[in-house]
């Protein structure tokens, strides 16, 4: 850890904005505790999340106090990034303590999320921060020095520039005693990073000065790159934070018009509604053949979609009256595959 947050200082004062996501909660609990981790219940690991917690952050504290630095600490739950409220509430935090110089250290909030525990993986986490944050990169440290496509090769890949079949076949594994995560799950976060045009890099840790030579431009590791269209932050929350209540079907001159034309989805181009959603929540948009090309925030309720479908704008003021939306999901809220 010493080791680390001598890197992680040395980067703050090169003037860099640096977020830490960590793990370590439970089994620094468990240590403390003399308990066995893999024979804990829910409960008990909550518990000990509660412990841990306060031994993880106190020693991250000691060591940075020493190199001059003030850190923050940050729990989250999937709450926090799937509510919109939420999420924006948490990039605000992130964007006051890095403008004060402090680096913010994220875990999840084991202590009380019990599906955390069970199915969270740091590796999803970073990448959801970096959606938060907006990072321009991502570096997954782990005890591996980087992605092979086969376990034959004698180096990891130097670059991915596209997640196919291929790649996920070759990212079997089960991860370690001490987490829930494994390759799947950093080809998980590379890929949600990927497609938000951004960048992630794994990397083996333990080496001195590992950052600074990433960020120095040193080839360490795999570098996951993403296209050219680097998504705004409404956009990354629509894509991978919200997860869809229902679905519209939709004709082919309404997906020309979302794909090609980069127009708003209206009612008249809606064939069917599927699902139990309100106004505000997500929805799939499926075209004719039932390949999904988009995803957005509806201004309608399901029911009142099914009233709706097929109308011109005229039809839809005199069903719905003066308070109607022209558009069933406008472009702002809708991110087109």
């Amino acid at each position: 850890m010493a080791q680390f947050v001598r890197d992680i200082s040395s980067l703050v004062r090169r003037q860099y904005e640096v977020v830490i996501v960590t793990s370590g909660a439970i089994s620094a609990g468990a240590a403390r505790m003399k308990k066995k981790r893999d024979s804990l219940s829910i409960p008990e690991k909550q518990a000990l999340a509660a412990i841990g917690q306060t031994i993880l952050m106190d020693e991250y504290r000691r060591l940075f106090i020493d190199e001059g630095i003030d850190i923050g600490q940050i729990l989250l739950t999937d709450g926090d990034v799937i509510d919109r409220g939420r999420f924006l509430n948490a990039r605000n935090a992130f964007g006051a303590l890095l403008y004060m110089g402090v680096v913010p250290i994220v875990n999840e909030n084991d202590s009380v999320a019990v599906d955390e525990i069970k199915l969270g993986d740091n590796d999803t986490l970073a990448a959801y921060v970096s959606q938060i944050i907006e990072a321009d990169l991502t570096i997954l440290l782990s005890d591996i020095d980087g992605f092979y496509r086969d376990l034959s090769d004698p180096s990891p890949l130097s670059i991915v520039r596209e997640i196919g079949d291929d790649v996920w076949n070759a990212a079997g594994g089960t991860g370690s005693t001490h987490g829930t995560g494994g390759m799947v799950t950093k080809i998980r976060a590379a890929d949600m990073i990927m497609k938000s045009g951004n960048k992630m890099i794994i990397a083996k840790a333990g080496s001195e000065n590992i950052l600074n030579s990433i960020m120095d431009g040193s080839e360490i590791g795999t570098l996951f790159i993403g296209g050219e269209k680097v998504l705004d932050a409404r956009k990354r929350w629509i894509a991978f934070n919200m997860e869809p209540s229902g679905r519209l079907v939709i004709d082919d001159g309404a997906s020309k018009a979302l794909t090609i034309d980069k127009k708003s989805l209206l009612a008249a181009g809606i064939v069917s509604s599927e699902g139990d959603f309100s106004q505000g929540d997500a929805v799939e948009i499926s075209a004719s053949d039932g390949s999904v090309i988009a995803r957005g925030i509806s201004n309608y309720d399901g029911r009142e979609i099914d009233i709706i479908k097929g109308k011109k704008t005229s039809e839809i003021r005199h069903l719905m009256g003066e308070t109607f939306y022209e558009e069933v999901v406008h472009r702002d809220n809708m991110l087109v595959y």
